[in-house]
C-alpha cells in the first residue's frame, strides 16, 4: 500500500500563509513576497554553483541568496520558496541556524534524506503552486507533458518542480519520473494511479525498465543536454509489470544543464471498480477445475 507524503503539512502550512495574505492568482513571485516581510533577496553570481540557496539571519533581520549558474527563473523561484519554508516551519530557524546568527545553505531537489530539507521542499511547491489555485488550472492544461509545460509557464516554476506538483493535485492518472541514465533518481504517482490495482511506487536506484522509450533516450547523453524531447506510446507493463496490459503515452524531455530526465506517464484508461469485477469474474470461469 502507498503510503501517504509525511511532508504534506508543509505544502499546507504555505497556502494558509497565502490564503491569510489574501493571494488568489497565480503566479506567485516568492522574491516580491520575501521582501514585503523585510527579507533581504539577493542573487548568487551565475558562476558560483553548488547550493541552491542561502537563508541568513543575524538576530531579527533575515536575508536570502538564490543561484543562478542554471539561468532558470522556476528553479531560482524554488529556491526563494525553499527557504522561506525554512523561515516559516516550526522549528526549522532553531535547526538550521542555532544561536540566533548565522548562515544556512539549502540544495533543494525534492530527494534530500534530511527531514528539514525535506519540508522546505514540500512548503515551496505548495507556495508556488498552492493546490486552491493549482488544481483549477490542471483541469484545463491538457495531458502529458503540454500541460506540464503550460502550467511551468504560468506559475513560473520549473518544469522538474511543476511535473512533481502536477502528479499531487491532478486527478487524471498519471506518473512523473526522474531519471538519470540507466537509473531511476525519483517516481511521482497521481491518487488516481496509486489507487489502481497492480501498481506501485518504481524506486530510487532501480533501473530504467529496457524497452522504454526513456531507456533508449538515456543512451544518448547529449539528448539530456540539448533537451530533446521524444513522444511516444508503450504498455503499462513495460514500466509496472503486473498481468494489466495497457497502452499509455510517454513523453520523455531532457533537463539540460539539470543533468536528469523527465518522463511523463498519461492517457492511462484504468478500468472502473465493475470492469475490474467482471474481468476477474471472467478469469475465474477460465480457470480450469481439477479433481484429486
Amino acid at each position: 500500500m502507498m503510503q501517504a507524503d509525511p511532508f504534506a503539512f508543509a505544502s499546507l502550512l504555505a497556502e494558509q500563509i497565502l490564503k491569510g495574505e489574501g493571494v488568489g492568482k497565480l503566479p506567485i513571485d516568492p522574491k516580491a513576497f520575501a521582501r514585503a516581510k523585510d527579507i533581504e533577496v539577493v542573487a548568487k553570481p551565475t558562476s558560483s554553483a553548488g547550493v541552491s540557496g542561502m537563508l541568513v539571519r543575524s538576530g531579527n533581520e533575515f536575508a536570502i541568496a538564490y543561484a543562478t549558474h542554471l539561468e532558470n527563473e522556476g528553479f531560482e523561484n524554488f529556491s526563494v520558496g525553499h527557504e522561506l519554508g525554512h523561515f516559516f516551519l516550526p522549528g526549522h530557524m532553531d535547526a538550521v541556524i542555532p544561536g540566533g546568527s548565522g548562515m544556512h545553505e539549502s540544495r533543494a531537489g525534492f530527494n534530500s534524506k534530511d527531514r528539514y530539507e525535506a519540508e522546505a521542499d514540500r512548503f515551496s511547491a505548495g507556495f508556488l503552486m498552492p493546490r486552491f489555485l493549482f488544481f483549477p488550472a490542471t483541469e484545463t492544461a491538457g495531458s502529458g507533458l503540454a500541460a506540464i509545460e503550460a502550467l511551468a509557464t504560468l506559475c513560473k516554476t520549473s518544469l522538474h518542480a511543476t511535473a512533481i506538483r502536477y502528479a499531487q493535485c491532478t486527478r487524471e492518472p498519471v506518473a512523473v519520473i526522474i531519471s538519470v541514465g540507466s537509473r531511476i533518481d525519483h517516481c511521482f504517482l497521481s491518487e488516481a494511479l496509486k489507487q489502481a490495482s497492480g501498481i506501485d511506487r518504481l524506486r530510487k536506484h532501480e533501473a530504467v525498465p529496457r524497452g522504454t522509450a526513456t531507456h533508449a533516450f538515456n543512451q544518448d547523453s547529449n539528448n539530456v543536454k540539448k533537451a530533446a524531447r521524444v513522444e511516444e506510446s508503450c504498455n503499462l507493463q513495460d514500466w509496472f509489470g503486473g498481468k494489466r496490459s495497457l497502452p499509455i503515452g510517454e513523453d520523455v524531455l531532457g533537463l539540460g544543464r539539470y543533468g536528469k530526465t523527465l518522463t511523463v506517464l498519461h492517457s492511462i484508461k484504468l478500468p472502473d471498480a465493475e470492469e475490474e469485477e467482471d474481468e476477474a469474474a471472467l478469469i475465474e470461469s477460465w480457470t480450469p477445475r481439477f479433481k484429486r
